[in-house]
């Protein structure tokens, strides 16, 4: 296998305001564009062709990744006019495939970090002789999610979308988000309409006899969708707990671009990433966050779990805890900012103007 298709062209409207300027992949994590961890552990397995799927700013992949080059890799960029779904999307970029009609294509969405073994899915697709293979991992609460029941080879059995009741949950094994297809199975997908390869790809093969494998690999593995869970995500990277050869630099509590600035006695802990050219005042303390380039932390502010969005400010001794503060927003002095805030991109909020504790 050295053919991949990545799926990056989602709005990313549950991680507003992040996405507001920024399409979802290339939102920083760990210091670089998720999309580039994706793209080097995709690089690691063998992976030399990929072609990005985009649609959402989709104008932004090319200019910062061009060829593929620096990474070891030629990727090409195919924009969808109109919102395919993700099977409509892996049928739209069909005609860039290289590969014969039996060769494995892997498949992967643009917004999972997972330590996922790529090798041995590709090695359980050629092994079985399946016509497409998936991904699963377990979860201790499926509800959210389409459950893939397999049998005992590990073949898929069905597919159930998002049960709601006990008796719906006959298995904790979910789709994954990655899959390795049989090339000739891509060109049966319907063109030119928006298809879910998850409501209607799979259940279709299923329905006429084509052979589903599922490989369950409970490595680390997350679903980026939410501000809360890319904040874990980026930190889980900078901590090592998430694999990727990407992280531009020793894994560890913190990751400091060059010309980010920090106090000598700010603390950072917990997977926290300071962006270039960021500054960060004396006595502040920040754990678990992400604080993009250019962004200025006062002295004395306390930040927990959050994410602050380029070019932001955030006033001396506020507190934030599991917020997101978008590009360009200033938070003033003396504000707490708890679970769940979100300040929109270039917001202004005075000073002492907004807490969830008295001021005493």
């Amino acid at each position: 296998m050295t053919e991949a298709i990545l799926l990056v062209g989602g709005r990313g409207t549950r991680l507003r305001p992040l996405t507001v300027h920024t399409p979802k992949p290339m939102v920083p994590a760990a210091g670089v564009p998720f999309l580039t961890h994706q793209l080097a552990r995709a690089r690691a397995a063998g992976v030399e062709h990929i072609v990005l799927a985009t649609s959402y700013l989709a104008e932004v992949f090319e200019p910062y990744f061009g060829d593929g080059s620096s990474l070891g890799l030629h990727l090409e960029y195919v924009t969808e006019e109109e919102p395919l779904g993700t099977g409509g999307a892996i049928r739209n970029v069909a005609s860039r495939l290289h590969s014969g009609p039996d060769d494995p294509v892997l498949i992967f969405n643009g917004d999972i970090l997972t330590g996922l073994d790529i090798r041995a899915l590709v090695a359980t697709h050629e092994t079985t002789g399946a016509d497409v293979s998936l991904h699963l991992t377990r979860v201790e609460d499926p509800r959210a999610f389409g459950l893939v029941p397999t049998d005992a080879t590990g073949r898929v059995t069905a597919f159930l979308e998002k049960p709601q009741t006990p008796e719906e949950i006959v298995t904790d094994q979910i789709n994954a988000g990655a899959y390795v297809f049989r090339r000739s199975v891509i060109d049966t997908i319907p063109a030119g309409r928006p298809v879910s390869v998850e409501r209607e790809t799979f259940p279709e093969l299923l329905a006429t006899g084509a052979h589903l494998q599922g490989m369950v690999d409970s490595t680390y593995w997350l679903d980026l969708g939410t501000p809360q869970a890319f904040v874990r995500g980026s930190a889980d990277l900078v901590l090592g707990r998430a694999p990727s050869p990407a992280v531009p630099g020793r894994c560890g509590d913190r990751l400091i671009l060059p010309t980010a600035t920090v106090a000598p006695d700010a603390k950072l802990t917990g997977g926290t990433v300071i962006g270039e050219g960021a500054r960060i005042g004396e006595g502040a303390r920040i754990a678990g966050s992400t604080i993009l380039a250019g962004a200025v932390v006062e002295p004395g502010a306390v930040i927990t779990d959050s994410f602050v969005g380029v070019g932001a400010r955030i006033g001396e001794r506020t507190v934030l805890t599991g917020t997101v503060i978008g590009d360009g927003a200033v938070v003033g002095p003396d504000n707490e900012l708890r679970e769940g805030v979100r300040v929109w991109c270039d917001a202004r909020i005075p000073g002492g103007a907004l807490r969830f504790s008295s001021d005493q």
